[in-house]
C-alpha cells in the first residue's frame, strides 16, 4: 500500500518537473487589430477597434490562456466617409448600440483551448460587452516564430442581442422590413504578442 502511494507521488513529481512552464506573451497593441463587420438587409458596414492591452499564455507547445481588453472609444468606420461616417460612428457609440460613454472597455478572457490540428485550435472564453458577460467559442490559427506569437480568428460571430443591443433586430421588432440589422456581427481578430 505504501509502495503504491510512494509510486503515485513519484510519478506526479516527475510529471510536474517535465511540464513546460507557461510563458506570458504581451499583446502588441500597435500591431494587433480587430476588424468588425455589421450586416443588414441592404448591405454591410466595416470598421476597426484597437486593443488597450492583452496577454497570451503559451505552455511550451500550445496556447493555454490569456485575455485582452478592447478600447471601445477607438472604434472606427472604414467603409464610409464624411458626414455618413460620423453619423454611423456616433450611433454605434450611443446607448442604442455599445454605450461607449458608460462602457469604454470590452474584454475577452480565454477559459479553454482545444487543439484541432497542427496550428489550429478552438478557443472558448468569456466575452464582456456593455458589462454583460457571455461564453463564446471560435476556431483560431496560432503560430509562434522567433519569439512572436500570432493568433488569428476570422469570422467570429457575436450575437449582439445577448449583450442587450437590440436596435433594429427583427428578433425583437416587427415590421422593420429592409431596415433590419442582423443580430450577429463578425470580428476578424489578429493578435501579435511578444515575450
Amino acid at each position: 500500500m505504501k509502495k503504491g502511494i510512494l509510486l503515485i507521488a513519484l510519478v506526479s513529481m516527475i510529471m510536474v518537473a517535465f511540464k513546460p512552464a507557461v510563458v506570458e506573451y504581451k499583446v502588441d497593441t500597435q500591431k494587433s487589430k480587430i476588424e468588425w463587420i455589421g450586416k443588414k438587409v441592404t448591405g454591410e458596414h466595416r470598421g476597426e477597434i484597437k486593443l488597450s492591452s492583452g496577454v497570451l499564455n503559451y505552455n511550451g507547445n500550445a496556447l493555454s490562456g490569456g485575455n485582452f481588453i478592447i478600447n471601445m472609444n477607438s472604434m472606427t468606420v472604414t467603409d464610409l466617409e464624411g458626414e455618413m461616417n460620423a453619423k454611423l460612428l456616433g450611433h454605434l457609440k450611443a446607448d442604442d448600440f455599445f454605450g461607449v460613454d458608460k462602457h469604454a472597455q470590452s474584454k475577452f478572457t480565454i477559459t479553454k483551448v482545444t487543439p484541432v490540428s497542427s496550428g489550429k485550435v478552438n478557443i472558448t472564453g468569456n466575452l464582456t460587452i456593455k458589462g454583460i458577460t457571455q461564453p463564446i467559442t471560435f476556431p483560431a490559427a496560432v503560430s509562434i516564430k522567433n519569439g512572436v506569437l500570432v493568433a488569428v480568428a476570422q469570422g467570429v460571430k457575436v450575437d449582439r442581442t445577448k449583450y442587450d443591443i437590440k436596435y433594429g433586430s427583427k428578433s425583437f421588432f416587427d415590421s422593420l422590413g429592409d431596415k433590419a440589422i442582423n443580430d450577429d456581427f463578425e470580428l476578424n481578430i489578429n493578435l501579435v504578442a511578444k515575450k
